[in-house]
């Protein structure tokens, strides 16, 4: 049988071998290094010493890793191209008492890479999915980026045509967050061009080759990494791209307040008036209906409670 238990659980650190303990039946997502090969965690390599069969991207790179640890196991294609062919088979073998690991080329599956579905049905058959978490070069280079990390988005890749490019960061640029977007070396000039035309001077962080040798993080605004990028005649390898929130808005001055409430006035009864301003400049709004009443009454209107 395609699917038979593995009976071999053993993997390799620094010359001594050990054996891993056997795993229930499911599905297990296991994030794998995104280049240093010693990132991989040691719960990472029990799973894949333990499972009976694991899908990944690309069976070329998942088997230098296994190589690397000696875990020997039959690795078979899931991508894009043959998920809806080959996730049925998948879930039948879990259904059949398998333990089936999943990893991508590099990373945690399922952020931009394939596994999406293949989770969602399992869950929606009720089968055991568990994650091994691990490496994700979305968080590595938003704490290496210096930005703030109290709220942010991550946004895949940016659109590949520009006037998608540019309305796809249209659309992102009220969020008071630090963006975060994967990007290609072919076009990654272009994106910074587009960032800067929508989102305009803010700060970003362009890192490549994470936790590999040629690690790089580029800080700075757009335009001037574009150049610089641009000099140096492009980038190679992974890139992640980090762009700090927009600025907080300008605070109103109580002047322009009470002008506002003023106007507002004129049309409408003072309940009313301090709700739309105390909503429209972010401020209380029993403190904006005591100075409507204030000026009302002022202004000779008698009861104003309206």
């Amino acid at each position: 049988m395609p699917n038979a238990p593995q009976t071999d659980r053993r993997y390799t650190i620094a010359g001594q071998q050990i054996e891993a303990p056997p795993l229930p039946p499911g599905l297990l997502l296991v994030a794998t290094p995104i280049g240093n090969l010693q990132d991989i965690t040691l719960r990472a390599l029990q799973t894949l010493a333990s499972a009976d069969v694991i899908y990944c991207e690309d069976t070329r790179v998942t088997s230098k890793l296994m190589s690397r640890y000696s875990i020997i196991k039959p690795l078979k294609p899931y991508h894009d191209y043959n998920a809806a062919k080959v996730r049925p088979v998948l879930l039948d073998a879990v259904r059949s008492g398998a333990a089936v690991a999943l990893v991508s080329d590099a990373g945690t599956p399922l952020i931009s890479d394939p596994g999406y579905k293949l989770v969602r049905e399992s869950i929606a058959q009720g089968l055991k999915v568990d994650m091994i978490p691990g490496p994700s070069a979305p968080l590595m280079a938003l704490v290496l980026s210096g930005l703030p990390l109290d709220r942010f988005f991550f946004a895949g890749f940016l659109p590949t045509k520009q006037i998608e490019r540019l309305k796809f960061l249209q659309d992102l640029k009220s969020m008071a967050s630090t963006l975060i977007f994967f990007e290609a070396p072919s076009r990654i000039e272009d994106a910074l061009l587009a960032i800067d035309a929508v989102l305009g001077q803010r700060r970003i962080a362009v890192a490549r080759e994470l936790t590999k040798f040629h690690e790089e993080i580029l800080r700075g605004e757009p335009r001037e990494i574009a150049g610089q990028i641009r000099a140096r005649g492009g980038l190679k390898g992974e890139i992640t791209i980090i762009v700090e929130p927009p600025p907080p808005a300008p605070s109103a001055t109580a002047a322009e307040i009470e002008a506002a409430l003023d106007r507002a006035l004129e049309s409408l009864p003072p309940a009313k008036a301090a709700g739309n301003v105390a909503k429209r400049y972010g401020v209380p709004r029993k403190d904006i209906y005591a100075l409507a009443l204030a000026r009302k009454i002022g202004k000779g209107g008698g009861d104003a409670a309206g």
